[in-house]
């Protein structure tokens, strides 16, 4: 029965969904491969119905498995969250804080922010203003903006401003759960290239795109360039085409409820790399400072 359902099976599951390979998944969890089988068929027998699908190069779910997927999910952000609401302690701090931000950002990272700020400082008054990058980092030469974050691996900042890296995500390949590429022993950019590939146009990513493509004297083929990652997640999961983006900002589901399956590139392309960013000159508010200690906890917590 589902009572017998532990987290570990559930992390254990939820990391071979993802990878399609138990023997990396109980690398990435740290267990041996045995005990991750074991504790596999254990959550199979709790549950009642076969939730992967065995075959020569890993595992796949079974239509089971992906409904099961996609609610214990939702289950172990629950538990994330409500441990770290348990160790979070209100603080007296108060003010205004002004943090800019890009879209990428704003749509991945501020949610979250937004509401451990909120629980820390419960006086703090919170402006998140988002621009262009080049606008944010204006706004904080000119004192307009307290702090930022920024994707810093994009581009050199200005020499008024400094920055401290806080989350370097991988870029991995995106496609439809039945991509011939998933099964493939490695794959390199030049097995992507002969892909319909789906380019999205956020926070310069372009530009990026064709920096680390070029370094293999190679483009994609690009079938579609749009700015809406939601169009993009959307036509990679009916099989329209492929994509190489960040973990940052991956979903395993489309808004239609198609399922995405992400795997390594067996070349090396770059991280996106997430930052704080102040001025050079002139302390850091009190305010600032309290969010830049937040984000370095939690830089140590990833590690």
């Amino acid at each position: 029965m589902a009572t017998h359902l532990t987290l570990r099976q559930i992390e254990f599951f939820v990391s071979v969904a993802d990878t399609g390979q138990i023997s990396r998944s109980s690398s990435l969890c740290n267990v041996s491969q045995s005990s991750m089988t074991i504790a596999l068929q254990n959550l199979e027998d709790a549950v009642g119905v076969p939730l992967l699908a065995r075959h020569a190069k890993g595992v796949r779910l079974t239509e089971a498995g992906e409904r099961f997927l996609r609610h214990v999910q939702q289950a172990t952000l629950s538990v994330d969250q409500a441990v770290t609401a348990a160790r979070e302690e209100p603080g007296q701090l108060a003010g205004r804080l002004r943090i800019g931000v890009t879209e990428t950002i704003s749509a991945y990272l501020i949610p979250t922010l937004m509401a451990t700020l909120s629980r820390r400082f419960a006086g703090l008054e919170i402006e998140i203003v988002e621009r262009e990058r080049t606008a944010v980092e204006e706004g904080l030469v000119a004192g307009e903006l307290d702090i930022a974050l920024l994707l810093v691996s994009n581009t050199a900042l200005v020499d008024e401003l400094k920055c401290e890296t806080m989350l370097r995500s991988a870029r991995r390949l995106w496609t439809a759960p039945d991509h011939p590429l998933q099964e493939a022993q490695r794959v390199t950019l030049e097995d992507v290239a002969r892909e319909n590939y789906l380019l999205l146009d956020m926070d310069e990513h372009v530009e990026t795109v064709g920096k680390y493509w070029g370094k293999y004297g190679l483009k994609p083929r690009v079938r579609l360039q749009s700015k809406s990652i939601e169009a993009v997640r959307s036509l990679v999961a009916q099989g329209h085409g492929v994509t190489i983006l960040s973990d940052l900002v991956y979903r395993p589901w489309s808004l239609e409820g198609n399922r995405i399956s992400r795997r390594d590139l067996g070349v090396p392309v770059p991280t996106m790399d997430v930052g704080a960013v102040w001025r050079r000159n002139g302390a850091l508010s009190d305010q600032a400072r309290a969010l830049l200690e937040l984000l370095r906890s939690w830089k140590r917590a990833a590690r």
